[in-house]
């Protein structure tokens, strides 16, 4: 009869009796024992090591002057605004190439329109001065704002201060309550969904940078009736806060002829069908 073997209570538990009986990797023992024994590491194995190490140390000092130093002649803000510049180009050619289509898609609509209905061609003509889709010329006011220079106020504070887009949308506002039939600002023409914003430091319409430090609003209607309107609303007492307070100076002035540009054709958010059906449906 076999006696059964008796079992080690911890037997379950190999990992944790590797690590309380031999806590050293084997490698440490061995490396010991080699110590003692009086073997060390040959020559050549020192010199590899020293080798190595030169080398890495080498090419830590390379990459990290190459980081550290500037380029010569070449400055981040220079790479900046050169890239700036180009983006402007671009932006400035596709413009122009959107304009160009917009007046070829105008005129094959009025070539259309032209033989199937000229009182719809005469509507659509208006509809385009009014959304400023087309360019329009004719008489009107021109109202300049320039930036302050530095300066000090009577109680002796320092006092200088750019244009802001709050500043021009109180003229522009001021033109349309007077009457004006399209406005133009630093030559962007305005629409119903056009916006007067401030992007960092410059002034934008409608995505596009306005050059300073001189901002002329253009406004084309009767200049008499526009004139007399203006001076009634308080676009005069304000910029003349502007230029008390800020240095900001403006002026206000008439022309027998102005030129704005159009802004090509625009997206429809609302459209209702023309002709007779319309009509029925309308006066039921």
């Amino acid at each position: 009869m076999s006696v059964p073997t008796q079992r080690r209570p911890d037997e379950s538990m190999t990992l944790l009796v590797e690590v309380m009986e031999r806590p050293l990797d084997p490698g440490y023992a061995q490396a010991a024992e080699r110590r003692a024994a009086g073997e060390r590491p040959s020559r050549a194995t020192w010199l590899l090591l020293g080798l190595v190490a030169v080398l890495l140390g080498l090419m830590t000092v390379a990459a990290a002057q190459q980081l550290r130093a500037p380029v010569e002649g070449v400055s981040a803000r220079e790479v900046l605004e050169e890239e700036i510049t180009e983006r402007q180009a671009i932006a400035d050619d596709l413009r122009e190439r959107s304009a160009s289509l917009s007046a070829e898609i105008a005129t094959l609509n009025e070539e259309a329109l032209a033989a199937q209905d000229a009182e719809l061609l005469d509507r659509v003509r208006l509809d385009g001065v009014t959304t400023g889709s087309v360019p329009v010329s004719g008489p009107g006011l021109v109202v300049t704002l320039s930036d302050g220079a530095a300066g000090t106020t009577p109680d002796g504070t320092a006092s200088s201060a750019p244009v802001q887009a709050v500043d021009l949308q109180r003229v522009v506002n001021a033109l349309w309550a007077s009457g004006a039939e399209a406005i133009s600002v630093g030559g962007e023409r305005l629409t119903s969904v056009s916006a007067i914003r401030h992007a960092g430091q410059a002034i934008m319409v409608d995505l596009v940078p306005l050059p300073g430090p001189s901002y002329e609003v253009r406004a084309i209607g009767d200049p008499e009736a526009m004139q007399t309107a203006y001076a009634r609303t308080d676009a005069p007492a304000y910029t003349q806060l502007l230029s008390s307070q800020y240095g900001i100076a403006s002026s206000v002035s008439t022309a027998d002829s102005l030129d704005l540009p159009g802004v090509g054709s625009q997206l429809l958010r609302y459209a209702e069908p023309v002709g007779p059906d319309a009509d029925q449906e309308g006066n039921s």
